[in-house]
């Protein structure tokens, strides 16, 4: 057996051993191996012999001979050999590029994998994003990458994260027509250039966005499909420029939509993490809201040596247009107020807050009530044009020792003196509501007032409706219950109209408010 020198590096391990076989069964042929430019032995017996036949392998550096063998049959040996050494080429080849591919794979699997992760570990975005990106622009070998958000409230794209290089920043407005991000966004296709490419689009060709793209690009939609409903488009990513000055690939789309897609699920996550923030914080603003205004609210109990007072508001939202006010006058007078804004919510609750300041302005002057609501309504008025509200208004004073009410109302159809014997007296509007008609003077009305035995009941619509009975029918009803226990404390009258079997404690569609005074 003829001894085989150690083939070159070069040679794969397949080949290697096709050539040791060969041989061994041929001792005396040669087999060779391209060396630079000439040819190197790599077995058979040295010497200067020339070669009988001289077969080279296409597309190898190998090639053999058989001297001392007829023509026909070294010729045909030598051939099979080359054709077995092309074979196995192709098959290394082959195994090689398998080799290479499985490893690519691997790589990207293992990215899709350390993205779960980062998804599942990093609640911001911003940073899961800066992470996942830096980790994609490695794997594709792009020079940068950028993650778009769609802002729907401003509907343009906004810039959540970027990897590498300089790029656009600003927001992208989803209609923009010479935007590259816009479109993969609007028509959810990715766009693939190649390092020759250009994307152009119409008269864009001089505009300072993203309209020209030279290079290597590639744009893919970022998507999120619910468990129940169409998927919908909630960004774009892009990588660009590569290392390698190669463009980038089918399967480079394939992994970068891979990624979009689970990057939408963190993009939802996040919009409704954030939704979940802002109604909280919304909730507890309304929260503060709800008990500052009601801190407007003067309380009775600093009027119980002055009268016998009980009051109540409870807004149909945390804050409302419902308001009460009670004033200590010269002489032993007290002055009541209530109103009632025609719509309820923030709007109202401004109205609310400004009318209570001027009213306690006016009041506190000892100005006379026509003279307090028109002082009123010119303070208000701007506001109630503007949120195309009014608002009915009533302000009486009660003065024991003239045994008289004295009142100016502004609309407010709920008012009523409960006298110790008899029939509620309705104290009827004076004027209309206040921001329908702009008067110069607001009238005045004089009852007569019983000392000790009166009652003062001021309520508004919102009350009556809460029974379910309709305005006029629930109106009755509350003057029936508290005409038949007028003897009773005001607290406790004004427990049972808001204990009331017929819904009141539910939460209505109206703001309710109530006032009694007894003096």
């Amino acid at each position: 057996m003829i001894a085989v020198p150690p083939p070159a590096p070069a040679i794969p391990r397949a080949a290697r051993e096709v050539l040791e076989d060969f041989c061994r069964a041929y001792p005396g042929g040669r087999v060779w191996v391209r060396a630079g430019e000439g040819w190197s032995l790599v077995c058979g017996p040295a010497g200067p012999e020339a070669p009988a036949y001289f077969v080279e392998v296409p597309g190898t550096p190998f090639s053999a001979e058989l001297p001392g063998v007829d023509e026909a049959a070294g010729e045909a040996v030598a051939r099979f050999l080359a054709n077995t050494l092309g074979r196995v080429r192709r098959h290394d080849d082959e195994i090689r590029s398998f080799s290479r591919e499985m490893a690519e794979r691997y790589e990207e699997i293992n990215l899709l994998y350390s993205i779960s992760e980062i998804l599942g570990s990093i609640i911001s975005l911003d940073d899961a994003a800066q992470t996942i990106l830096s980790e994609v622009a490695g794997i594709v070998g792009a020079q940068r990458a950028s993650l778009w958000v769609h802002d729907a409230d401003f509907g343009v794209l906004r810039l959540t994260a970027a990897e590498g290089g300089d790029g656009q920043r600003g927001p992208v407005p989803v209609e923009d027509p010479c935007s590259v991000t816009a479109e993969v966004f609007r028509s959810v296709r990715p766009i693939l250039l190649g390092p020759e490419d250009e994307w152009t689009r119409g008269d864009c060709a001089d505009f300072a966005g993203d309209a020209r793209h030279r290079g290597a690009f590639l744009s893919v939609p970022v998507s999120y499909t619910p468990p129940e409903g169409e998927a919908r488009t909630v960004g774009v990513i892009n990588v660009s420029g590569r290392t390698t000055g190669e463009g980038f690939s089918a399967g480079d789309m394939k992994l970068l939509s891979a990624i979009a897609s689970q990057i939408g699920a963190a993009v939802e996550n996040n919009r409704l993490i954030a939704d979940s923030l802002r109604q909280e914080r919304m909730v507890r603003e309304m929260e503060l809201a709800h008990d500052l205004q009601l801190k407007l609210l003067p309380q009775v109990e600093q009027f119980a040596s002055y009268a016998e007072v009980a009051a109540r508001c409870a807004p149909a939202e945390s804050v409302g247009g419902d308001f009460y006010h009670l004033f200590r006058l010269p002489g032993g007078r007290l002055g009541v107020l209530i109103g009632d804004v025609s719509s309820h919510g923030f709007g109202a609750a401004l109205i609310m807050a400004l009318t209570m300041g001027s009213v306690a302005i006016h009041a506190s002057e000892g100005d006379r009530p026509g003279e307090v609501l028109r002082r009123t309504h010119q303070a208000v008025i701007e506001e109630l044009e503007t949120t195309e509200m009014y608002m009915t208004l009533f302000y009486g004073v009660i003065d024991p020792a003239e045994r008289t009410l004295t009142f100016s109302n502004a609309g407010h159809s709920h008012a009523f003196r409960i006298p110790g014997e008899g029939e509620p007296e309705r104290l009827s509007a004076t004027d209309l509501p206040l921001g329908m008609v702009d008067l110069d003077e607001y009238s005045e009305a004089r009852v007569s007032w019983e000392p000790g035995r009166d009652l003062l009941f001021l309520f508004t619509d919102g009350l009556s409706d809460a029974l379910g009975e309709g305005e006029v029918q629930g109106e009755r009803t509350l003057l029936h219950r508290i005409a038949d226990r007028r003897g009773e404390p005001c607290e406790r009258l004004m427990e049972g109209l808001f204990a009331s079997p017929g819904g009141a404690r539910d939460i209505p569609a109206d703001d309710r408010t109530a006032v009694l005074v007894r003096m």
